[in-house]
Parts: C-alpha cells; sequence; structure tokens
C-alpha cells in the first residue's frame, strides 16, 4: 500500500480516505490510527488535530458512506418512478451497487459496532438514507388495504435486512456461502416473495 500524501492542508479528508483503505483491507477494527497516518504521510500526532480517535475517524468515513449511500438511493428511488414497485426494487439494487463499489465505506457503516448516538453527524446521515427506503415503502403500500398495511418501518426494515443478507453471504465472498445465482437474482426473487406475500404481486407473477 503505497502513501497517497495530501495536498493543499486537506489532511482531514486524506485521513479519512487512508482508513477506508486499511479497512477495505483489513476491515474496521483492523488497523491503528498510526498506520492511518502513515498511510495519509504525517506523523499519528497530526491526526488529533482533526480526530478525537480511531473511532471519530471510522465514523466519518461511516458518515460520508451514508451520505453516498443515501444519494445512491435517492437516485435509485426516482421519485417512485416509473411505478412504485420497480422504484421499490431498484433500492435494492442499488444496495448491492453501492456494496461492491464502496467495500471501506460499506465496512465503516455496518461492521464498526460505533453507537450512533455518540456520533450525532453519523446518526443523521444514517436516518436521512433509511427514510429514502420507507419512502418507497409508503408509496408502495398505499396499493394495499389500510388494513393490511404493515408499518413502513418495518415493511422497509425487512427489505433493507434482506438486501443485507445477501450482499454479507452472497456478494462479498463469505466463505462457506455460495450460491448458483447472482446476488442481483436472489434479491430480486426475495423482493417477489414478499412483495406477494403482502399481496402487491400476483401469486404467478
Amino acid at each position: 500500500m503505497s502513501k497517497k500524501g495530501y495536498h493543499h492542508g486537506n489532511l482531514r479528508q486524506a485521513l479519512v480516505e487512508a482508513a477506508l483503505e486499511l479497512i477495505t483491507e483489513k476491515g474496521p477494527q483492523g488497523f491503528t490510527l498510526s498506520e492511518a497516518a502513515k498511510e495519509a504521510g504525517v506523523t499519528p500526532a497530526a491526526v488529533y488535530r482533526h480526530f478525537n480517535g480511531r473511532d471519530d475517524l471510522i465514523a466519518e468515513g461511516a458518515r460520508q458512506g451514508y451520505e453516498v449511500f443515501g444519494a445512491l438511493m435517492e437516485f435509485a428511488y426516482n421519485d417512485g418512478k416509473p411505478s412504485a414497485l420497480q422504484a421499490f426494487e431498484a433500492t435494492g439494487r442499488a444496495y448491492l451497487a453501492f456494496a461492491r463499489k464502496y467495500p471501506g465505506h460499506y465496512q465503516a457503516m455496518f461492521e464498526s459496532g460505533l453507537p450512533l448516538h455518540a456520533h450525532p453527524d453519523l446518526a443523521t446521515a444514517a436516518a436521512k438514507a433509511r427514510h429514502v427506503m420507507e419512502r418507497a415503502a409508503v408509496n408502495l403500500s398505499e396499493k394495499l388495504p389500510p388494513e393490511k398495511r404493515p408499518p413502513a418501518s418495518m415493511f422497509s426494515a425487512h427489505i433493507w435486512a434482506l438486501s443485507h443478507g445477501v450482499v454479507e453471504l452472497f456478494a462479498r465472498g463469505s466463505p462457506g456461502a455460495k450460491s448458483p445465482y447472482p446476488p442481483e437474482d436472489l434479491l430480486e426473487s426475495g423482493i417477489g416473495i414478499y412483495l406477494r406475500g403482502l399481496g402487491l404481486l400476483p401469486m404467478d407473477k
């Protein structure tokens, strides 16, 4: 791994990017603050001008990840077009795309174990990203009779969990977890089964 250094005083972002590279390589708990400083081309003491410690550095990487994730989900949702169903399915595929393209951010967000209450900016970014999927769930569930609608937060949490499970088991090469089907197909069929169970898709589709 080569030093990237930093330019024009942007040490804070250089440290975040160094941490994300180390997280991609070693996981959120697999690197030290000194290693992040070395990767950024500065001394460990310089880190404390911008971050309180390693968790604070990881939290900023996670916060930036949620910003990207939320924007990607918003783009995929596309204001519910061309249909509520297609827009909802697109948010699931966006989850897979994000995990593949931004592995360091993904791990910082979901595998670091950071308490959100200790990092308000991170909590805000995470809530904003979740809101996109909840809005998609609300839009889609409006097609159900009121008495058969699950709470939007539950609806979106189920799809989030399904998406996360597919990513963890099949899109990231987890040992012992193999499937003859692409992760995208697994997710699409899983969402289809769930939506049929709610009555949002015909049983023969």
